[in-house]
């Protein structure tokens, strides 16, 4: 923030709006439950098909939402216990590719 201050020399306002992490962004605020059903409101409606989640403050602020309303989302049946497999691809559900760099296996006389 010093840098920007020093180097654009920004009122107030200017800085805020600069820094604001949420401009743009959903904000969202309220209890665990109303968290969760605002969040299924939207995926329910088709509005989205993922978040992805600012917490207002680091150092604890995503723990509390991991702990509040996760659960929640749980089981409500909208965010998974585990993941599907061990890659990327696996979670997508999407087939391997072929290898095109391998090379035919030989025989064996």
């Amino acid at each position: 923030m010093l840098d920007i201050i020093e180097r654009e020399n920004p009122t107030i306002r200017q800085l805020l709006h600069r820094l604001a992490g949420a401009r743009g962004h959903w904000v969202q605020a309220g209890t665990p439950e109303q968290i969760a059903d605002n969040i299924q409101e939207w995926f329910d409606n088709g509005a989205a098909d993922g978040f992805n989640i600012m917490p207002p403050y680091l150092q604890g602020g995503f723990d509390i939402f991991a702990e509040e309303v996760v659960p929640i989302l749980r089981r409500r049946g909208l965010f998974r216990h585990d993941y599907d497999g061990a890659t990327l691809r696996d979670h997508f559900g999407l087939p391997r590719p072929e290898n095109t760099f391998s090379q035919p296996q030989k025989a064996s006389a």
